[in-house]
C-alpha cells in the first residue's frame, strides 16, 4: 500500500499559515467569543538583531493592508511589513520544549541568540 503525502505549496508572494496555526487561531478566537478579529502580523524595529515580529488580534483594517484568508482565518499584514514577510510561514508548535507560534522566514538573513529578533 502506498501512502500519499499531502503537501501544501508554499507561496513566495504572500504570507503562509499552516493548518495547525489556523486551527489554533480559530480556537483562540472561539475562546474570546469574537468573530470580528483578524490575526495581524507585522515587523517592527527592535530586538538585538534589528527587527522583531508582532502577532496580535486586531479588529482594524488599515490603508494598504494585505488580507489573506486561510480557511476562514484572516491574516493581515501592513504594507510596510509585506516585503519582509513574503514567503514566510506561520506555524504553531505544542511540545514539551516549546509552545507558541513560530515564523519560518526565508527573508531573514540571521537572528539573535535568543531567537526574538532577526535581520
Amino acid at each position: 500500500m502506498t501512502e500519499q503525502l499531502q503537501t501544501t505549496e508554499r507561496r513566495t508572494d504572500q504570507i503562509n499559515l499552516s493548518t495547525v496555526a489556523a486551527d489554533k487561531v480559530k480556537s483562540l478566537l472561539a475562546q474570546e467569543g469574537r468573530d470580528d478579529l483578524q490575526l495581524r502580523i507585522s515587523v517592527q524595529p527592535g530586538g538585538c538583531s534589528g527587527l522583531r515580529y508582532q502577532l496580535f488580534f486586531d479588529e482594524r483594517t488599515l490603508d494598504g493592508d494585505v488580507v489573506t484568508d486561510f480557511d476562514g482565518v484572516h491574516v493581515v499584514v501592513d504594507r510596510m511589513s509585506v516585503p519582509y514577510l513574503n514567503g514566510a510561514e506561520i506555524d504553531f508548535v505544542d511540545s514539551i520544549e516549546k509552545q507558541g507560534f513560530t515564523i519560518d522566514n526565508p527573508n531573514a538573513t540571521g537572528s539573535c541568540a535568543c531567537g526574538d529578533s532577526f535581520h
